[in-house]
């Protein structure tokens, strides 16, 4: 491996992530020629096949999988290196990498405006995913920190609340139990409700909800994302249970007053437990731990 080149490994890396050579081209800039003789160079080097091919796919052999680990620890390690001498210089400059579910694209960027701003020199990459997909970007350490309604339980994640997150009842205007006072459960379960797909957080706050009132809600629906929960909502499809930041400034939805709701919930940021804070990261928490007066998020730095 002393022969590979750093580039080479983005090379490499590149195949790996998108299972694809030509998409691995298009994202390097490369002829499907030149990424073929760099995959080649490097396979020499380490002496054994690093890609197999099945079909149209491409998949990496053992030392395939060995060699991705490590090049995501180089790429780290280049990185902080990079992040530490900008901060020597006085700057903060680099990449800050977040994944987050999906209901929190509806308040997240209003966090990371002035964070941005503030920072200028850096750059920031925001992956918004149901929470299974977020859930794979932890397990292989692909960010920084993610953002979660419910963490996963893990001794080698750390989470920190940091924001409420409070569910609510929601129909459309002008349905009978908008305005209607304090609505009692079994009433609210005459209406069909409108989930979010299994495995989402919302669905398992709502469905531990009711089942702890020994109800269950009779499911029209399940829709894999809250603005299509908003949207069938609007159509006259059920009623729903959504994050109140979901539903900020959506003309046409009112909430509903009913028995039991608000549901308490929170937003964490997560980290794995040994992972290295960089000076970008380390600059990230203190903005969220000074925007939300959060001083937990301190300890991490």
């Amino acid at each position: 491996m002393r022969h590979a080149t750093f580039r080479q490994l983005r090379v490499f890396d590149a195949i790996a992530r998108h299972g694809s050579f030509s998409r691995a081209a298009e994202e390097m800039h490369l002829t499907q020629p030149t990424l073929s003789m760099q995959v080649k160079k490097i396979s020499d080097s380490v002496g054994l096949p690093l890609f197999e091919h099945i079909g149209k796919r491409t998949y990496l052999t053992d030392a395939g999988r060995a060699l991705h680990e490590m090049c995501g620890e180089v790429f780290d390690a280049v990185a902080r290196f990079e992040m530490a001498v900008a901060d020597l210089k006085g700057l903060k400059r680099g990449r800050l990498r977040l994944a987050a579910v999906t209901t929190a694209e509806f308040f997240l960027p209003r966090l990371l405006g002035p964070f941005c701003r503030r920072y200028p020199e850096i750059e920031v990459a925001l992956e918004i995913g149901n929470r299974e997909q977020v859930l794979d970007r932890l397990r292989v350490n692909a960010d920084d920190f993610y953002v979660f309604g419910q963490p996963p339980q893990s001794a080698d994640v750390e989470a920190v609340r940091f924001l409420d997150n409070p569910l609510v009842a929601v129909g459309p205007v002008g349905h009978p139990l908008v305005g209607a006072g304090p609505v009692p459960i079994a009433r609210l379960l005459t209406e069909p409700f409108l989930l979010r797909e299994r495995g989402s957080g919302t669905r398992m706050s709502v469905e531990k909800f009711f089942a702890d009132h020994g109800r269950h809600p009779a499911v029209r629906m399940e829709l894999g994302s809250n603005e299509a929960v908003k949207q069938a909502v609007l159509g006259g499809l059920g009623l729903a249970v959504l994050s109140r930041h979901a539903i900020e400034n959506t003309p046409g939805l009112a909430v509903i007053d009913a028995e039991g709701f608000p549901l308490d919930r929170d937003w964490f940021l997560l980290r794995l437990t040994d992972k290295r804070m960089s000076v970008v990261a380390s600059a990230f928490c203190a903005h969220i731990a000074e925007m939300t007066g959060t001083p937990a998020l301190l300890r991490w730095i």
